[in-house]
């Protein structure tokens, strides 16, 4: 027998008065209720009950013995119901990553959302330009752009985004579109320098054209990018996403579409599975609704 179950035993022998109305309670043979106590007694070196012909009380040690182990009892049933409370109904503080532009564009407003219709649940918008680690850094959801590696992680493809090549369409009356990627060595460019920035754009189907950029103008976030390409200052390449505002209202224009790489895939991603707690599940559903439905993701191809 267990530890904990000795402990119940105990406790309805102590409270009871004595075993065999202890082990009717229980549902258990007289000896075995016997047995359960004097193992307890043994696992923890002390005596617990006095045992007369008419009686049964608890010692000193007992009695004390019996104040914690209520306490531990009760903590454990009051575990247990908050663990099913948290799987039924959402509560708690609930975990959300993404990069940084995206997080701020795409999944804040998700999250609002979903806070506002779940007062109980808390949030913590973790944006980031760096790949995170769900268990260790202690993450539910994580909505991520890009091809995942192989790992344990439930994954649920909400979508896609696009590199797109754009320009003011000022800068393009004066300077001509690009008809190749090799023509942007004629052109000035506008860089992102974050995290996932490289100085090879890669082009094509099969990514097989190289293109290596001098930058006229190199920034540290793609806000900055988008602000100067938006004055005229040169040609820039950003994420479908990044850009479907001024891309929607005219006021950049997409280059070199007929050469633009396969999209990469949205995820949402989490790690409980179907033991996911209700705030874990609720939102997931949400945030993959929502995120299938939200044009700026999910676009065809702008120069169409």
């Amino acid at each position: 027998m267990d530890r904990l179950q000795a402990m119940k035993v105990f406790v309805k022998v102590a409270e009871g008065g004595g075993f065999a109305e202890a082990a009717r309670q229980l549902d258990m043979s007289p000896p075995a209720v016997t047995r359960a106590v004097a193992a307890l007694e043994d696992a923890i070196g002390a005596r617990l009950l006095v045992r007369t012909t008419r009686s049964v009380k608890t010692t000193e040690a007992g009695s004390q013995y019996l104040i914690d182990c209520k306490r531990i009892l009760a903590d454990i049933d009051d575990a247990e119901a908050a663990a099913v409370g948290s799987f039924l109904t959402p509560s708690g503080t609930l975990t959300v990553t993404a990069s940084v532009m995206f997080g701020q564009m795409v999944v804040l407003p998700i999250l609002n959302a979903y806070l506002r219709d779940h007062p109980a649940v808390t949030g913590r918008a973790l944006f980031v330009d760096r790949l995170t680690h769900l268990v260790d850094e202690g993450i539910d959801v994580a909505v991520r752009i890009g091809h995942l590696p192989d790992s344990g992680l439930r994954a649920i493809a909400v979508g896609s985004v696009r590199r797109i090549v754009c320009a003011a369409p000022s800068y393009l009356a004066k300077h001509g579109e690009p008809r190749h990627p090799r023509e942007l060595a004629e052109h000035a460019i506008v860089a992102a320098t974050g995290a996932w920035a490289s100085s090879d754009w890669r082009f094509g189907a099969d990514s097989s054209i190289s293109v290596g950029v001098r930058p006229r103008l190199s920034c540290n976030t793609n806000e900055s990018a988008i602000a100067a390409v938006l004055e005229g200052s040169g040609l820039t390449r950003l994420l479908s996403y990044q850009i479907a505002a001024p891309l929607d209202d005219g006021r950049l224009k997409a280059v070199l579409c007929d050469f633009e790489e396969p999209p990469l895939p949205v995820h949402v991603v989490h790690s409980e599975g179907r033991q996911a707690a209700a705030k874990v599940r609720s939102f997931v559903d949400t945030a993959v609704a929502r995120l299938r439905a939200n044009p700026s993701i999910n676009r065809g191809r702008p120069c169409l």
